[in-house]
């Protein structure tokens, strides 16, 4: 897991960025990913992947991967995958198949 820093306040403007950059990334079979399943207003539903580890480029190659694989938009935004539509069962035998261990939560 990435280093954790107690800094509250820098006078540096790069910092945050120095930050993110040194985020290590787990190792697939390491991942313990959670992916939910969110009701919207209107009846529309979104699938969520939570709690991947590591840095924001491989976050964002594995949210392409898996709106591809649905056929669906999404996007990733505050270290989460948001696919539209209900696709929990598929991403989470996606994700396992390529060697993440995932697993269905939530209501």
């Amino acid at each position: 897991m990435g280093k954790k820093s107690k800094v509250v306040f820098s006078t540096n403007p790069d910092y945050l960025d120095e930050v993110i950059k040194n985020v290590d990334t787990l190792p697939k079979e390491e991942q313990q990913l959670r992916v939910w399943l969110k009701r919207l207003g209107g009846g529309r539903l979104l699938t969520v992947v939570k709690e991947f580890v590591g840095a924001d480029d491989e976050l964002l190659s594995l949210g392409k991967v898996l709106k591809t694989k649905c056929s669906s938009g999404g996007t990733v935004k505050n270290g989460e995958i948001l696919i539209q539509g209900d696709h929990r069962d598929k991403i989470v035998n996606l994700l396992n198949e390529k060697g993440y261990k995932a697993k269905a939560s939530g209501g």
